[in-house]
């Protein structure tokens, strides 16, 4: 299939996607048109939960596979929308819409890319397309439950990818590192007591403190692609209704980004060391990757002229237990922007560019 017809055809996939609400964990609907789409192109989907997903027709057991992925949830518009986020528009070269830029556009580049290599036999590699749930709320139920599917693990001959491309806006350039997410909640414990006297044992005065090592401390190790690790509280509050009340206990929020120089045991153990209040993870679960600037697919696409970086963001990625590179049509800086929108011309270089990385490394 000639690239500018799948080009078409992906837009007008993406205007279909962006028409149809798909909040994560309510992506049923758009799962539902990407499994129709998929068919129709001759191709056998299957789904697990919202993950639709499907081989490549000449899919070898003998051979690594290379696994495709990007998501098709999104976030809640911004409430300072001027545009129907779900109605599509071209204007200026930008098609506007709720998902048009994370990940729409690297979503229907992916699919496009499977179609071109679909048919194609005598490939080093098998491929999976995996079109995830749930990322923007690193839900339970989006690429993890996909990789830990019997019927997926089964049909990949229980053998994890090789590696992977994850479909992100990143100006198709290369983000060979991604920072890991721990959020912390934290609780500093005082006692209670009328604040017209010296009663009581001030909780918020033992949270400030706490609050003002974290947003003091620096990390000693520094990662080469990621830099330093970096902490921020963004909630804090009490159980206090009443202004006179010294407060027993405060409650705030720590989000931590851990980049590849540490754990997150770690890192939390050395926040343990040094403050008062109690700390506790949320999830341990979004780790800190790195795939080798040496992987063929990166060498691939500097060849063709894509810088490296460690991203500051999480993905679906994080999730992976093998190599991958978030790579993709967009801009990182639109995502969960009123108005969000892509460059259409964006979407056609992104389906040019994956083909051409992945066909260096595969054909």
């Amino acid at each position: 299939m000639e690239t500018d017809q799948l080009y078409n055809e992906a837009l007008l996939l993406l205007q279909q996607l962006i028409a149809t609400p798909s909040f994560s964990r309510e992506e049923d609907k758009t799962a539902t048109i990407l499994e129709q789409y998929l068919l129709q192109k001759g191709v056998k989907p299957q789904r697990h939960l919202n993950n639709v997903w499907a081989l490549n027709r000449y899919f070898d057991p003998a051979k690594p596979t290379v696994m495709l992925n990007s998501h098709h949830d999104t976030v809640k518009p911004n409430p300072q929308y001027v545009k129907d986020p779900f109605t599509p528009v071209i204007e200026d070269g930008k098609l506007f819409g709720l998902g048009s830029n994370d990940a729409g556009g690297c979503l229907v580049s992916l699919i496009a890319t499977f179609l071109y290599f679909h048919d194609k036999q005598d490939l080093k590699y098998n491929i999976v397309l995996a079109a995830s749930a749930e990322e923007e709320i690193s839900g339970v139920n989006g690429i993890e439950a996909l990789l830990q599917n019997n019927t997926f693990r089964e049909a990949l001959q229980m053998k994890q990818p090789a590696f992977a491309i994850v479909g992100e806006p990143t100006l198709t350039n290369l983000a060979i590192a991604e920072k890991g997410l721990m959020v912390l909640d934290g609780v500093a414990h005082g006692r209670a007591g009328h604040a017209a006297r010296e009663e009581g044992d001030n909780a918020i005065y033992k949270a400030l403190k706490d609050i003002a090592w974290i947003s003091s401390y620096t990390f000693p190790e520094t990662s080469e692609w990621l830099g330093p690790v970096k902490m921020s509280v963004t909630v804090i509050n009490t159980e206090n209704k009443a202004h006179n009340v010294v407060p027993a206990v405060c409650n705030f929020v720590v989000d931590v980004r851990v980049t590849d120089a540490y754990t997150h045991e770690q890192v939390l153990a050395i926040i343990r060391a040094n403050i008062g209040s109690e700390v506790t993870p949320r999830s341990m679960r979004m780790r800190a990757t790195r795939i080798e600037a040496g992987h063929p697919i990166v060498k691939a696409g500097l060849a063709l002229g894509k810088t490296t970086y460690g991203s500051p963001t999480s993905s679906d990625k994080a999730l992976m237990p093998f190599p991958a590179l978030k790579c993709g049509p967009g801009d990182s800086a639109r995502s969960h922007t009123a108005d969000e929108y892509i460059f259409v011309s964006e979407i056609k270089q992104g389906i040019e560019n994956y083909i051409s990385m992945l066909g260096s490394v595969i054909a």
